[in-house]
């Protein structure tokens, strides 16, 4: 093989060839008279066009590795020294895939083949060599002399080992950060989700694909006592280990605001005015929900987030309307509390937008998709939860948080039926009215077959909380009792919006004892403003297991 015959015609190499023989012509013809006499002599110097250069010198000095094959099966013609040193001899005349099986071994190949075929140089970045180092490679198409008979392909390699492994240490660097945020994300999400009485609830939080930052995404369930229970899902904007403390801290405010009991509204609220002190620059969506079983609805708020859905028992798919007030952490926004019912054999979802928002196409798209989708589905809240998940195409390489939690209101019957029952009672003031609560608290507690001393206590705790309501309360007033599987609870509710408290009756005081004695004898009591004013006073007894 005549190197020599060969010329590797690069894009650009004859025009700048005959650009710069150009440019000599007219420098010399400007040194006439126009330029000092060591600079017109200095022009005389012959300098060689790009393809009157010796090519195999040229080559065989460059660090970057050179290989020459030609021909259909990529017969090698020519390797340079930086070649041999870095994989040894290599015999020319043979096809590659004998003479240079490392470009065999990293792929190369199919690259000479769409080389030879199109007629255009392809380039393919940091493949490793079984040399151990990493390498570029261009492949370039070549004809072999100027009558252009004869096809090859110049392969060029330029070892960009230190750079790939830059690469990759940022490559390791980003996968521990990510970890770790991933770690916290879900070390601040709840480990186990409580278990209220009346609902049935499951919730799966999905980072996003190892090149997408962990955002904050979170979730959680507050049992708040007299069988209500909070439901709060939300998404703190950002992304990485930032957007997952300042998730963790907005959770840990919601339980502690959660435990005060007040309107989702004013909730939201308190939680804006904390996220602007954690931050101003990072907000937050959030949807805080309170469903109380007597009352079969959910009374929510939302600071900018999607629509809470909830099919009813015949499959019908309803969208919570406003009120939406802005993202917490935006400030000086007076949010509002809306409701949407919620009875027996309901089902409910609560998601971040990770599970409807895509690139190409509209959000309402995707939430319309999840109507769809949760129309059809049915099973336990887990089953749902996955199910909805799938539906939405999120895989493991999906390039946002996912968070979906869902709730359902079962619809107890049968033997079932028997462990869950409610009793009301209108209290008319007057002196009739503690004996009359008494008596019918006594009626229905027999008959729910309680036992002895659970059936003294409630009638007690009645007693107390009626007479407590009597003295310091207006009326509208109303006695409510209820048992689930787990527990009793005992609520009285007036018209005044005065919250008891707790407090020690000195010996000779007549009264301020009711209170002490429902805290003493009960598992759990508390009390709550009631929307439209008034408030509601309970207490709750924990049933004998067995």
């Amino acid at each position: 093989m005549n190197f020599t015959r060969w010329s590797a015609r690069l894009p650009g190499t004859q025009r700048r060839a005959a650009a710069r023989t150009d440019e000599l012509v007219t420098e010399d013809r400007l040194s006439d008279g126009a330029v000092p006499a060591a600079r017109a002599e200095q022009l005389t110097v012959p300098v060689p066009a790009v393809d009157e250069l010796p090519v195999r010198e040229v080559l065989d000095r460059v660090p970057a590795l050179v290989a020459l094959v030609h021909g259909p099966d990529h017969r090698l013609a020519y390797v340079n020294d930086a070649y041999v040193v870095a994989f040894g001899l290599r015999p020319t005349g043979e096809p590659a895939r004998r003479a240079l099986p490392e470009l065999d071994e990293i792929g190369l190949l199919p690259l000479l083949d769409q080389v030879l075929r199109s007629g255009k140089p392809r380039t393919v970045k940091s493949r490793k060599a079984p040399d151990g180092r990493s390498y570029t490679f261009t492949c370039t198409p070549v004809t072999e002399g100027h009558d252009g008979g004869g096809s090859g392909v110049l392969v060029f390699a330029t070892d960009v080992t230190d750079h790939a492994e830059a690469a990759e240490r940022l490559r390791a660097s980003e996968r521990r950060q990510r970890e770790t945020a991933v770690t916290l994300q879900r070390s601040l999400l709840p480990q186990e989700l409580e278990e209220p009485d009346d609902l049935r609830i499951a919730a799966t939080y999905l980072p996003g694909g190892t090149e997408a930052a962990v955002g904050g995404d979170w979730y959680d369930v507050i049992t708040l006592g007299g069988g209500r229970t909070a439901l709060v899902i939300g998404d703190v904007m950002g992304r990485g280990v930032r957007a997952a403390a300042v998730m963790g801290q907005l959770r840990t405010a919601v339980r502690a605001y959660a435990r005060l009991d007040l309107p989702p509204h004013e909730i939201l609220q308190l939680l804006d005015g904390l996220a602007m002190e954690i931050d101003a620059n990072q907000i937050a969506t959030c949807a805080y929900a309170i469903h109380d079983p007597n009352e079969g609805k959910l009374v929510y708020a939302s600071a900018g987030h999607l629509p809470i859905l909830v099919r009813d028992e015949s499959g019908v798919v309803l969208r919570a309307d406003e009120p939406t007030g802005p993202p917490l952490g935006t400030g000086g926004w007076m949010h509002s509390s809306g409701s949407i019912p919620l009875g027996p054999g309901s089902t409910a979802v609560l998601y971040t937008d990770g599970l409807v928002e895509r690139r190409d196409e509209d959000l309402d798209e995707g939430i319309a998709a999840l109507e769809r989708a949760l129309a059809g589905a049915t099973g336990t809240p887990q089953v749902i939860c996955d199910r909805l998940v799938r539906s939405a195409g999120v895989t493991a390489e999906h390039d946002d948080d996912v968070a979906v939690m869902v709730l359902q209101h079962p619809a107890h019957t049968g033997p079932d039926g028997d462990l869950f029952r409610n009793a009301a009672l209108e209290l008319l003031g007057g002196v009739e009215a503690a004996p009359r609560a008494r008596a019918f608290a006594s009626g229905v507690l027999t008959s729910w077959r309680f036992p002895v001393e659970l059936h003294d206590l409630g009638v007690l705790a009645v007693s107390e909380l009626v007479a407590n309501s009597l003295q310091h309360g207006t009326p509208p007033m109303r006695l409510r009792l209820r048992r689930t599987d787990r527990r009793l609870i005992v609520e009285v509710t007036d018209g005044d919006d005065h919250l008891p408290r707790r407090r020690r009756a000195e010996a000779g005081d007549e009264s301020g004892r009711g209170i002490a004695i429902v805290a003493t004898i009960a598992s759990n009591w508390g009390s709550r403003r009631t929307p439209g004013g008034g408030k509601a006073v309970w207490c709750e007894f924990v049933l004998p297991k067995g």
